[in-house]
């Protein structure tokens, strides 16, 4: 058994927070520059420019490198050997959340949805927990904008429609998309479970680094068809058309019901922010 004071998970959660609002991922820097040296449309080609002169600005000027600084989604996967201490794990994420966004002067963008009255300090957070082996616990921190998240989408498809039904679910959700989750965009997906798993597979797909395929065959060959596809739409960074409209396909599985086939599809934006660390 290892004792870990949830002290330590606000703190965690304060780092990353941080340095995602100011820092693309590695990953999705190197997809950015990849499809900048191959863009024929000149117009295209600005666009890609422009985005990576704007993060290297950012991290050099520790500055928001995108004006929506997201909804806090933290997911941890925390190990059965664990026991946590001090104040409870909720409130231990969001003072993390809340003290990063005032420190690094990150934009307040959570409110109630009816009466739309900001929070003032962009919680609570969204947390998703998993119980795993071990005494570790991986903490995983994506700032979320809504120009993205909103163009998601959710199927329930029939079994009968299979993967080409999976497939033309996820080209179907970009193109309906367009320009307005300002791409080239990062897309998750979540095949099978039930209607609220599906959902949390996606959102945890895009947290994957840009570029990698799922272990599993059949999954990553549907993403390496989806994302030709998708890129043969010809809408292109920012909507200028050209020959990246994503920067790539994650998807995540789950055994589903014989009745069923869930697809749900998260939009990533082209600023693809997330940090991760193991206490």
């Amino acid at each position: 058994m290892r004792i870990v004071n949830t002290k330590e998970i606000s703190e965690a959660v304060y780092r990353m927070a941080l340095h995602a609002g100011v820092n693309l991922t590695p990953t999705c820097q190197n997809a950015l520059k990849k499809a900048c040296s191959e863009e024929k449309s000149e117009a295209a080609g600005f666009a890609l420019e422009t985005l990576l002169k704007n993060a290297e600005i950012a991290k050099k000027n520790a500055m928001p490198v995108c004006q929506d600084t997201g909804m806090a989604v933290v997911i941890m996967e925390i190990g059965q050997q664990v026991y946590l201490e001090g104040e409870l794990l909720r409130d231990a994420v969001n003072d993390g959340v809340r003290r990063a966004y005032n420190d690094g002067y990150f934009r307040k963008s959570v409110c109630n949805p009816i009466t739309r009255e900001n929070t003032g300090d962009n919680t609570p957070a969204v947390i998703h927990t998993e119980i795993v082996s071990g005494d570790k616990i991986k903490i995983t921190f994506l700032p979320k904008g809504f120009g993205s998240e909103n163009m998601s989408k959710m199927y329930m498809l029939k079994p009968a429609q299979g993967v080409e039904g999976i497939i033309s679910a996820i080209v179907e959700t970009v193109r309906l998309a367009g320009s307005r989750p300002c791409p080239p965009v990062y897309v998750g997906v979540g095949i099978g479970g039930t209607f609220d798993t599906c959902a949390f597979l996606a959102k945890k797909a895009i947290t994957r680094d840009v570029g990698t395929s799922n272990p599993d065959k059949k999954i990553a060959e549907i993403e390496a068809e989806a994302l030709k596809r998708i890129n043969e739409l010809d809408i292109g960074c920012q909507g200028f058309h050209g020959s990246t409209t994503a920067l790539g396909v994650s998807c995540e599985w789950a055994p589903t019901h014989i009745a069923g086939l869930p697809v749900a599809v998260n939009i990533q934006c082209h600023c693809v922010r997330c940090e991760k660390e193991i206490l």
